[in-house]
């Protein structure tokens, strides 16, 4: 009989790999799932101190789609066979924290991470986008779709927190500065390790 004793393979997600840059591709899915996956810990902390409050449902609807984020570079991950950074114990944790303790200063405070982060991110993902065209347009498409989109709703969520008195916080640009300092750092190390 032919093919018996043969395992039947299931149907594969996986993505082509012919031709891409493994380095290029290891890098920027690995990275941004990592800072997906840090952005749901934020919320996570921030809706644990402010979900009750007025400002809940807004950071729920951001939360929300970040979940979404995370959900796809998961999938992204299997297809494209890129293994996860290994500082997501440590970003599970750091994330509540910083999500926590934005809010523990209250809505200001919580809208004043979300403009840090989401600003740092949305250069990040440009960054990432200005790669991948000079890489190869074509032979990236769907990623630089996703990561396109993906970079416009972080840029909405920066908009929101300013909409919702972000820049009142007190010592508002010093906060800025050190939660986007953590933040370069953290796009740095999870891109290597």
């Amino acid at each position: 009989v032919p093919g018996a004793g043969a395992a039947l393979r299931p149907c594969s997600s996986r993505v082509a790999q012919d031709g891409i840059n493994r380095a290029v591709i290891d890098r920027i899915i690995r990275v941004d799932h990592a800072g997906e996956y840090g952005a749901n810990r934020i919320y996570a902390g921030q809706m644990a101190v402010l979900g009750r409050s007025s400002v809940g449902p807004v950071i729920q609807q951001m939360w929300n789609q970040e979940k979404k984020h995370l959900k796809k570079f998961n999938e992204l991950m299997v297809a494209y066979r890129v293994r996860p950074t290994v500082l997501l114990p440590f970003w599970n944790v750091a994330g509540f924290v910083l999500g926590a303790g934005s809010a523990l200063l209250g809505k200001k405070g919580a809208m004043a991470c979300t403009v840090a982060v989401e600003e740092s991110i949305s250069e990040h993902y440009n960054n990432q986008i200005r790669t991948l065209i000079e890489e190869d347009p074509e032979k990236y498409k769907e990623l630089l779709q996703v990561i396109k989109q993906f970079r416009d709703e972080e840029q909405e969520h920066h908009d929101i927190g300013l909409e919702h008195d972000a820049e009142a916080t007190p010592a508002y640009s010093v906060l800025k500065t050190a939660i986007q300092l953590g933040c370069k750092a953290a796009i740095y190390l999870s891109e290597r390790i």
